[in-house]
């Protein structure tokens, strides 16, 4: 599964590709997993003649922010993950073990955008898992709006992160993996983070010290980098 560094990191790159642009072509797999039962003409109607303003990311949930509503939304789920066309930027999910797909669209094409200047990039997805979805306020809007802070960008102050944590009864490992205290810790983040704090992931989080709260509330900001 992509972790929360790679897909900020494809965010900056459907930044470069797509931001200023004007979408010329929106080309949809007609598969209601993903898209939700949402037929893909009204995704091609919502995105069509659409300039995109920016890229904006929450754990790992990305929306295209574009200069009319709704906008699209998006979840890798396990195995999803950008694509540029031949020539443009570079993307290889770290945790990926497959070679990337060398053909043009590549294979499991989910959504395929064209750009006004001729930029390409695409959202493939072999398994099915991600989701692609329009929402008029993707953060005031289910599932965003149902996840906890952003690891990546939002770490709150020790206090707030102190009572959060006091408030969880789960142990340590279920409550970094659990997507409403911290959007987007996957599986090895939150090993790492509590290995590098000195924590038993065993350990229920609301018997911790203030000094453990501290390692902990450390390690996730040094981790997630």
């Amino acid at each position: 599964m992509p972790e929360l560094p790679e897909v900020e990191r494809g965010r900056r790159i459907a930044m470069k590709v797509a931001r200023d642009r004007r979408i010329i072509e929106a080309r949809c797999a007609d598969d209601p997993i993903v898209f939700e039962r949402v037929p893909p003409a009204r995704i091609r109607r919502a995105l069509v003649g659409r300039r995109v303003r920016g890229v904006t990311r929450h754990g790992k949930h990305l929306w295209f922010e574009l200069d009319r509503r709704p906008w699209p939304c998006l979840h890798f789920g396990m195995t999803g993950d950008f694509h540029t066309a031949p020539g443009g930027p570079p993307v290889k999910l770290k945790s990926s073990r497959k070679k990337p797909d060398g053909s043009w669209p590549p294979r499991f094409t989910k959504l395929h955008l064209v750009f006004d200047d001729g930029g390409e990039l695409v959202v493939a997805d072999a398994r099915r898992l991600g989701r692609i979805r329009l929402r008029r306020d993707p953060a005031r809007e289910p599932p965003i709006s149902r996840l906890g802070f952003d690891a990546h960008r939002a770490l709150p102050a020790f206090p707030r992160f102190r009572d959060l944590v006091r408030s969880r009864a789960a142990p340590l490992k279920a409550l970094l993996l659990d997507q409403s205290f911290a959007a987007g810790v996957g599986n090895w983040i939150a090993d790492e983070v509590l290995y590098q704090a000195r924590l038993d992931p065993r350990r229920r989080a609301s018997s911790l010290t203030d000094p453990e709260i501290a390692r902990l509330r450390g390690a996730l900001k040094h981790v997630r980098a």
